[in-house]
């Protein structure tokens, strides 16, 4: 659809292409802060001595608080291939950097803690505009790719240049994206690793695009093999996010929440080889677990590699809720 003058100035701006004197300096500034924690010793509370659940080794997890009000709400999360650098967004528009520290191998803490605005393109933060809903995040090769839903757009970051001061700058999708449902939009984004077919293609994956049992929408961007494809869902569990191995398996994070019914998680391998333009995609659960065990609304999923062992770490969005929690998680694939 073309767009009349008056709205293609109005986009311009809610992204931030406005003149930097009216983007306010004191909203772009790093602000570091105090991340209090309490170690998750056990996954599961009722049997401590258990560390197997499904194919994966818990190796420990941290309940994370903090009092700066901009603190929660964590909907992606990325890790440096050695696992030394964290990153994750709020889900209204805020990084959170820092540097994750073990001991005998259970995390223990976060150090220098920083959040900072997501900027759009003149320096405006991206949670003064229509693009605040940040939901999903990958970085790879230099470059951060953060998925709105609402507005069912792609965001590009020169991360290795600047850093959290990088500028928004938009990634073309299909329109098919633009009719996602609202509020239903792309949570899982992830880079493909070399190697795979699509090596260097964006691949994202939309919450629901459709019924409670129907199938969910992914998508391609650039690579040899840009397009479209579905995603299988089951028991009316939601997609929050995505990573591949190094392999090029694509593991995906579910989750299924009912208020005064609990929260439940799966954490699903893909074969690399299957995804692809026109592919239904399904494959076997890594991991399944309710509130039996130390979860919440696990929201953000990230894989890294440490002496050989492939870790996973996930992240819960709190919602902003006295209710909920943030929890950091660490497991081992067997």
């Amino acid at each position: 659809m073309r767009l009349t003058r008056r709205q293609a100035l109005a986009g311009i701006s809610s992204l931030g292409l406005v003149p930097p004197a009216l983007a306010q300096s004191s909203e772009q500034t790093r602000s570091p802060i105090a991340i209090s924690v309490r170690p998750i010793k056990a996954f599961e509370p009722r049997s401590p001595e258990k560390a197997r659940f499904g194919q994966l080794n818990f190796r420990g997890g941290l309940v994370l608080t903090a009092s700066h009000p901009r603190f929660g709400g964590f909907s992606g999360l990325w890790r440096s291939p050695d696992g030394a650098e964290l990153v994750s967004i709020t889900d209204n528009g805020f990084w959170l950097t820092a540097k994750p520290r073990s001991h005998d191998g259970r995390i223990v803490a976060l150090d220098g803690a920083e959040l900072a605005p997501i900027l759009g393109a003149s320096g405006k933060p991206l949670h003064r505009s229509r693009y605040y809903d940040t939901e999903s995040l990958t970085i790879a090769d230099g470059v951060a790719y953060i998925g709105v839903e609402r507005t069912h757009d792609v965001l590009r970051f020169d991360w290795a240049k600047d850093g959290v001061a990088a500028r928004a700058r938009i990634v073309p999708v299909p329109r098919e994206v633009k009719r996602l449902p609202s509020n239903r939009g792309l949570e899982a984004i992830g880079v493909a690793p070399a190697g795979h077919p699509l090596a260097g293609a964006l691949v994202a994956i939309a919450e629901r695009s459709g019924g409670e049992t129907e199938s969910t929408l992914g998508i391609i961007l650039g690579g040899r093999q840009p397009g479209l494809f579905q995603l299988a869902r089951h028991d009316g569990f939601d997609i929050t996010d995505l990573a591949f191995l190094p392999g090029g398996d694509m593991l995906v994070l579910e989750r299924w929440y009912r208020p005064l019914r609990g929260v439940g998680m799966r954490i699903r391998r893909i074969a690399g080889a299957g995804i692809k333009p026109g592919a239904m995609l399904d494959g076997a659960y890594l991991i399944e677990a309710d509130l039996g065990q130390e979860i919440d609304n696990m929201e953000g999923l990230s894989v890294h590699l440490e002496q050989g062992k492939t870790i996973l770490t996930l992240i819960s969005d709190d919602n902003f809720s006295f209710l909920q929690r943030t929890i950091l998680l660490e497991f081992e694939l067997v």
